[in-house]
């Protein structure tokens, strides 16, 4: 008969995902925690999350990488705005720099963690083909991302079925897909749309973007004239640090500035896009949305690329909503028809939380649903774990970096002090707090549909999610650790 029974091996920390936030995460304990053993779990064959999953026309970064990129690596290519392959290449570097290899498990596919405070380890079950390994640790570090990777989010188009044509999901781009000199409509008006509709256009014949509702544009070159002239006369690092600093201000200026005054930064928006446009009339009507700036995402235009395949005529942007799909097309409820060869569902993500692993502490099943976040990335009453989640209004890698400091500085603290636990508690005060969604005051789809899964967020700290990076940093960097909320403690058997 054969043996089942799974492989065990044991570390300090097992950090899930090998994508941006996984590599950074690594990094960060081989240069500030070099006694701690780690292993990274990653479900798919290669690294890159993301940026290893999109493979569709054009694909590039909707900020600039010297923001995007990790605190303690420089950017130093031309293009700030960067392409999939040359953010794979500087993964790629990070690995080889601090020697991640060999500490990377690809095609392990967490499934369930199991907690027991007897003895304060977690058991992490992955899964690669028909074999099974658990690993043992102190420490898990959630960095799979906030997404499913199964699929994308796609609504159901009635009449689908007859359209003769392809109907294609971003996330699952074929990579043999031909749509040189081809019809395509590109229905959404997110960050992907907005990157598929100039690259496709470069040769398919037409391509629309059909959206239900216009979305903010913000049109900026690829390339950072301020970077790159540091560079020519600055170590790499130092100019790196400059631009790093000038970036992140500009973006919490801006945020905050649509915060406190929208009609401001919306007309300034407007302005730039008729500028690129020349067309005021097709400005009210397809870029200028209905809420506030910031209220979602700005959306990214390289170089002015979609404005400039609008004025030749090689893109168009269509705002109405879908009646049904035919055979050749798209019938809107206006009664006009767009003609299709191609159809792309730029329609989204499905949100998942905690890569939808199974979790349970001491017997029992954790619903974070039901759980209050600590600072954002920790749970109430879930010991030992941590989960990135980056800015919502700023670059993901600028959370996700003070993230990997404060984790670093809290098993630096257990390590001094001989705690093996550390759980965040609810004060009694805390009872009485009023929950708000995990995040607020930033409402697309796909994060309005899912916030039921995710944490409540208090009132007051620690039990915010904020985003704000002064703060944060303030916060995850400097206030103490011992701060009547989180408990340190020993497991609860004396013989282990």
């Amino acid at each position: 008969m054969e043996d089942s029974t799974p492989t065990v091996v044991e570390v300090d920390v097992v950090i899930v995902g090998a994508g941006l936030s996984g590599i950074g995460a690594a990094c960060h304990l081989r240069m500030e925690r070099p006694e701690s053993t780690f292993m990274i779990l990653e479900g798919r064959s290669d690294l890159g999350g993301t940026w290893d999953l999109f493979r569709y026309p054009g694909v590039r970064s909707d900020s600039d990488m010297h923001t995007l990129g990790y605190d303690f690596k420089p950017w130093t290519a031309e293009k700030a705005i960067a392409d999939g392959a040359a953010i794979m290449a500087y993964l790629r570097e990070a690995v080889v720099e601090h020697d991640l290899s060999s500490s990377i498990r690809f095609d392990h596919r967490v499934t369930e963690a199991t907690w027991d405070s007897t003895t304060a380890r977690w058991r992490v079950r992955a899964t690669r083909g028909d074999d099974e390994i658990v690993v043992v640790t102190s420490f898990l570090f959630m960095c799979s991302g906030y997404y499913s990777y199964e699929a994308g989010h796609t609504p159901h188009f009635e009449g689908s079925e007859a359209f003769t044509g392809q109907i294609i999901h971003p996330q699952a781009w074929p990579e043999d897909l031909d749509y040189a000199g081809k019809n395509v409509v590109v229905i959404g008006s997110g960050a992907t749309a907005v990157t598929l509709v100039p690259a496709m256009a470069e040769t398919a014949a037409h391509v629309t973007m059909l959206q239900r509702s216009p979305t903010y544009l913000a049109s900026r070159p690829d390339r950072d004239s301020i970077a790159n002239a540091l560079r020519k006369v600055l170590p790499d690092a130092l100019a790196y640090r400059i631009t790093r600093f000038k970036n992140t201000m500009f973006q919490q200026f801006l945020y905050k500035r649509s915060q406190s005054h929208p009609e401001k930064v919306r007309e300034a928006l407007l302005s730039r896009v008729t500028e690129e446009l020349g067309d005021e009339a097709a400005v009210h009507r397809h870029f200028s949305p209905s809420y506030n700036p910031w209220d979602q995402r700005l959306c990214l235009v390289t170089n002015g690329d979609l404005f400039t395949a609008m004025r030749e005529d090689r893109a168009s942007v269509v705002t109405a909503t879908i009646e049904r799909f035919d055979e050749t097309g798209v019938v809107l409820t206006t009664g006009e028809h767009l003609d299709a060869d191609i159809i792309i569902t730029a329609t989204g993500l499905e949100l998942l939380s905690l890569g939808g692993v199974q979790f349970t502490v001491d017997g029992k099943r954790v619903d974070f649903s039901q759980t209050w976040t600590y600072k954002g990335f920790m749970y109430s009453d879930v010991p030992n774990l941590v989960s990135v989640f980056g800015y919502i209004n700023a670059s993901w890698t600028l959370r996700s970096d003070l993230i990997d400091r404060f984790v670093c500085r809290l098993l630096g603290n257990m390590a001094a002090t001989g705690s093996e636990i550390c759980t965040p508690r609810l004060r009694n005060s805390d009872q009485s707090m009023v929950p708000r969604p995990w995040i607020d005051q930033f409402n697309p789809g796909y994060m309005t549909r899912s916030m039921h899964l995710f944490p409540k967020q208090g009132d007051r700290i620690p039990w915010l999610n904020p985003h704000d990076y002064r703060h944060d940093r303030q916060m995850f960097l400097k206030d103490p650790l011992v701060d009547g909320v989180m408990e340190f403690s020993q497991p609860s058997a004396v013989t282990r």
